[in-house]
């Protein structure tokens, strides 16, 4: 019989092509199963809760896998941290339910992108944040975001090239532009909805700056959401600014 365990993992994307398994580049996914069998011997598939793209970060990615192995769910952790490389880590790790999926079974996810605005780019955000020179005009931001709280069609948030999905309706439930350091210049954009379409925090991203740079209006987001026409829109904000900060489950937590 095997068991379920689920993990919660961070990890820095800069040298991976992203979460998911690619035949010709290395992935979050493939290194995780790598030290997996190092571990247990098994030939095992994770399946993460979110399909980070390449260069994109997390800190509350979750992620769950079968094994026969007999070591208990909470000594994963520290198990698998030894066959991994320093920028992928486990945080932590359950004993999970048969029918759970870290996928399915999440509830909201909260990403956080991060705008460095100042005319020098500060060195050690080169891999956490995007540069953006001019000022920016953070109140016509905020008011241009407050179009996303609720359930919309984000049909024109969505990039081309993505996984086929059902619907591209999402429901966004929080969403605040945060100065955490005035010091340092930086702007946080931290968002949390029930999901979010390939890209969609990146064009938001995009789309906001574009927005305080002056150069679209601070309705903008309501007419996307109105005529689904991605046209209209900013630009896909670059990777290194984007963090999957968390993701919830029905029980507030890992199962």
């Amino acid at each position: 019989m095997k068991n379920r365990i689920a993990l919660r993992l961070s990890y820095d994307g800069t040298n991976y092509a992203g979460w998911q398994r690619q035949k010709n580049a290395v992935t979050v996914q493939e290194v995780v199963e790598a030290a997996l069998l190092k571990l247990t011997g098994e030939q095992i598939t994770i399946a993460g809760a979110s399909r980070t793209d390449a260069g994109v970060h997390a800190s509350g990615q979750v992620a769950h896998f079968d094994t026969a192995s007999s070591i208990p769910g909470d000594r994963f952790c520290l198990a698998l941290n030894t066959f991994l490389p320093p920028d992928i880590r486990v945080m932590s790790s359950t004993q999970a339910d048969a029918d759970f999926h870290s996928r399915f079974n999440a509830v909201r996810k909260t990403y956080r992108y991060t705008i460095c605005n100042a005319p020098v780019a500060h060195a050690l955000y080169n891999n956490r944040a995007w540069h953006v020179r001019p000022p920016l005009d953070t109140n016509a931001m905020r008011k241009a975001a407050e179009s996303l709280i609720g359930e919309h069609d984000f049909a024109a948030f969505r990039a081309a090239g993505g996984q086929p999905v059902r619907s591209t309706v999402r429901r966004v439930e929080h969403v605040e532009l945060q100065l955490p350091s005035p010091d340092e210049n930086l702007l946080n954009l931290v968002i949390t909805g029930s999901g979010f379409l390939y890209n969609m925090v990146r064009i938001i991203a995009g789309t906001l700056v574009y927005v305080g740079m002056g150069k679209l209006p601070p309705d903008v987001i309501s007419q996307m959401i109105a005529t689904k026409n991605r046209k209209l829109g900013g630009p896909t904000a670059p990777p290194q600014g984007l963090i999957l900060c968390s993701v919830e489950y029905p029980n507030g937590g890992l199962p």
